[in-house]
């Protein structure tokens, strides 16, 4: 039974997905630089977001019991002549990691690409460096399909970047 629930982002999680952005750990995971991101630029991200939700799937992971967010996990640039679309996800509260939640979200997020809009693939790339988000991957079936080696600098150098993807056959034909 899932502990979580996930919902679109609204107007009013901007002021904690800010506060993330400016978690320097968290962004360290991630693949994009840190940056200080002021609130008035997270509310223009949002109102794009808005004006491009044909091709995005913004949500937010939210605990079942509070309705508290913990994080959030993205279908982004949905192509649907080709039926695909690139995943991210991110959990915020440090108090929520290692409970599972990640994983939850992930594949609920997969199984609504693929049962709801009718995705067929579903592809992301993550920092080598970051192992328990690869086993993660892994574990919910995405399979490696390359190295961008050096692609990214992150704390003074250069790191790997891993791409993987998963088929909407790999789980929904098992």
């Amino acid at each position: 039974m899932s502990e979580i629930v996930l919902r679109e982002i609204a107007r009013s999680d901007l002021e904690t997905i800010n506060a993330w952005r400016a978690d320097k750990n968290l962004v360290d995971l991630l693949g994009s630089p840190f940056r200080y991101v002021g609130i008035e630029v997270d509310h223009r991200w949002f109102d794009a977001y808005l004006n491009a939700r044909a091709h995005n799937v913004r949500l937010a992971i939210c605990r079942k019991d509070s309705g508290q967010i913990i994080g959030v996990v993205y279908l982004l640039q949905i192509d649907w002549v080709n039926r695909s679309a690139e995943f991210s996800i991110q959990l915020g509260a440090h108090t929520e990691l290692g409970m599972g939640f990640g994983g939850q979200a992930t594949r609920m997020a997969i199984r609504h690409a693929f049962s709801d809009l009718n995705l067929r693939r579903v592809h992301l790339t993550v920092l080598s460096t970051n192992e328990r988000a690869i086993a993660l991957y892994k574990k919910v079936g995405f399979e490696t399909e390359g190295c961008f080696r050096q692609a990214l600098f992150k704390n003074g150098s250069y790191v790997d970047v891993i791409s993987m993807a998963i088929l909407s056959s790999d789980i929904l034909d098992k």
